[in-house]
């Protein structure tokens, strides 16, 4: 469903909200649901019935990779047993090790940061974490001859109660099977059962009835019976049909460097899609990113040849897969070093470095007296004679701009201080995205997660000092795991970013101008106005400063009546191609609002993603919700 299929002609605004734990938008694999008040995100986090069901019952992200999780269970596991499917053994691997690492039989179920356990001895127990190779089959009539044979998804089973370790493992890492993946693993099983129950029907019949070879009258048996126990999956579960029209050779990859890769997937209507096209596809989207970022290079770019390449773009399933496993290849580098966080980031990117390694330094706020901080009481002590290699800094993890408050960090002085004492920088620049923003020549790797506005996730690789050992940690470990049908729908929708980004820049500026300006708001967040020589060092020029603010407001109440009387989807994620807003604090710091507050982050900050709507449509939208702000102070 397009953006703007909700706005009527006469007010521009939608007429009513998606209702409470619907897609959004409501299509399958949608990137949102809907938590359309104040009080549904309170009662989400608080786990409240209503809310709880309406989210298993409406949000296919999460509903078609349970449906897939039970099936391998049914079949796999024990009744004492837990279970999540990885895209490749090496994760579930990892997800062994993770759990391992942290289960406590009859642990508490939140998501603290468990205190870890020694690592295991060959003396020490079997593990309690086992894993399991699924293999799914292609139904016969989806055998083609250049296409898939089989579909391959790893099991971890643990204990139940590491269910929550295992939990934290999938949600901060995001090496997960897709949405896409469980559905096309969950149709081929499906297929194949029909087919199980007529070659049964057609045997038993043969067997029974006995008739001369030839006679062919009995051998059209219609299916009895029972259902079979996931023939039904199709109708409950949003899946996407792969039919392809006709078979076609699969070309080989190499040698591909001279084809125009922006044009050569089809347009093609419904769900009609050629996963042979996946390599491409990919190829496509690596020399997409490259080409943008090269362009906004800068003269410090020192990696190999004069200009990022494809070949230093790595493509990952989600984006937190991709901050994950770019903290994970740098310690490749240096397992014993500690990282720093500068600035306040999206949650789970602290988490990962919390929880996976020996830990970090976090600097919350994020701003140029930080960093005069962060040498003084870390950095000057990690150099010497003498020093420890756990008391050295593995690198700095920040984003540009930051998640929710819109930051920027000072890049340039942050690099000064990596090429003195020896640390790498990792960038996230996602909020600024490189159309916006040049920043390859200060970061070691630069972490993308566009979303709906390039549809991709991605780490780039900077040319600064360890961009060889980077390169040949990747060689080793780096795992192709985007599954082939995101891959292709990916592509198709990255043709026009750089339009759509600059439609959804100007969109934003326009009303964060307007907002700022209104005499209900206290507080517009926003990279214009928030450390904003930091932003405009790295603005490409002409650019403009994203699609992402944060706002207050002065009335008590003011967050909760804007944000219900906002006739715009409201639900988490960002970076879509229509108006997206949620209550940050409280669906992402919930359980720790007085922690978050220390580094500005306020109970009542609302965020908002801009989208591609007219003008009119956001200012009338907007002001409709102002206009239901009480005048109470």
């Amino acid at each position: 469903m397009a953006a703007t299929s909700h706005i009527t002609p006469t007010t521009g605004v939608r007429p009513e909200q998606a209702p409470l734990g619907s897609p959004v938008p409501n299509v399958p694999h949608a990137i949102s649901v809907s938590l359309p008040t104040f009080r549904d995100n309170i009662d989400y986090e608080e786990g409240a019935p209503r809310v709880v069901s309406a989210m298993v019952s409406g949000y296919p992200r999460f509903f078609v990779s349970l449906k897939l999780i039970a099936i391998c269970e049914k079949k796999y596991g024990k009744p004492t047993e837990g279970c999540f499917l990885w895209p490749s053994r090496a994760v579930a691997e990892r997800c062994r090790h993770f759990v391992e690492r942290y289960y406590v039989p009859t642990m508490a179920t939140d998501d603290s940061t468990p205190t870890p356990r020694p690592p295991p001895t060959a003396t020490s127990a079997p593990s309690t974490v086992r894993i399991v190779e699924f293999t799914i089959q292609a139904p016969t009539s989806e055998l083609k001859p250049n296409g898939m044979k089989q579909v391959k998804v790893f099991a971890t089973f643990f204990p139940k109660d590491a269910f929550s370790v295992a939990k934290q493992f999938w949600q901060h890492t995001g090496d997960i099977v897709t949405s896409r993946q469980a559905a096309y693993c969950l149709r081929w099983l499906s297929l194949k059962a029909e087919e199980d129950q007529k070659e049964a029907a057609s045997a038993a019949a043969a067997s029974a009835i006995r008739m001369p070879r030839g006679n062919r009258h009995y051998a059209a048996v219609k299916k009895e019976g029972p259902s079979s126990p996931v023939g039904d999956l199709q109708e409950r579960v949003a899946a996407v049909q792969l039919h392809d029209e006709e078979d076609k050779p699969v070309e080989e990859a190499d040698g591909l460097d001279s084809r125009d890769y922006e044009v050569y997937v089809e347009e093609r209507y419904g769900r009609n899609l050629d996963l042979s096209f996946a390599p491409k596809a990919k190829i496509a989207l690596r020399r997409r990113i490259a080409t943008q970022v090269a362009h906004h290079a800068g003269s410090g770019w020192t990696g190999t040849g004069d200009y990022v390449t494809e070949d230093d773009v790595y493509l990952y399933p989600t984006g937190m897969s991709a901050i994950y496993n770019a903290h994970r290849i740098a310690m490749t580098l240096f397992p014993a070093r500690k990282s720093i966080c500068f600035g306040f980031p999206y949650t789970d990117s602290l988490k990962v470095l919390q929880k996976f390694g020996p830990g970090c330094y976090f600097y919350g706020n994020g701003e140029d007296v930080d960093i005069d901080r962060l040498e003084k009481e870390v950095l000057e002590r990690t150099v010497g004679e003498n020093v420890a290699e756990e008391d050295k800094i593995l690198a700095v993890l920040c984003e540009f701009p930051s998640n929710p408050l819109l930051k920027s960090s000072n890049l340039i002085r942050l690099g000064e201080l990596a090429d003195k004492y020896g640390f790498l920088v990792i960038v996230d620049e996602t909020l600024g995205n490189f159309v916006n923003v040049r920043i390859l020549e200060y970061a070691d790797i630069v972490v993308s997660s566009l979303s709906k506005i390039f549809s991709g996730d991605s780490n780039v690789m900077g040319g600064r000092k360890y961009y060889a050992d980077l390169k040949a940690s990747l060689a080793r470990e780096y795992e192709d795991l985007m599954w082939v049908e995101d891959a292709i729908f990916m592509e198709r929708n990255s043709r026009t970013f750089q339009t759509r980004i600059a439609r959804i820049d100007e969109n934003t500026e326009a009303l964060c101008d307007y907002l700022r300006s209104h005499p209900k708001v206290k507080a517009v967040f926003y990279p214009k106005y928030v450390t904003t020589a930091n932003y405009l060092t790295h603005k490409v020029e002409g650019a403009g400063y994203g699609g992402l603010f944060s706002l207050l407001f002065h009335a008590k109440n003011g967050s909760e009546q804007f944000f219900d009387a906002l006739p715009f989807y409201k639900g988490p994620s960002l970076g879509t191609n229509f108006t997206l807003a949620c209550p940050y604090s409280i669906l992402a710091h919930y359980h720790e609002l007085e922690w978050a507050s220390q580094f500005g982050i306020d109970r009542n900050l609302i965020r908002v993603a801009v989208g591609l709507e007219d003008k009119d449509v956001l200012f009338h939208g907007f002001n409709e919700a102002l206009d239901a702000i009480s005048d109470d102070e």
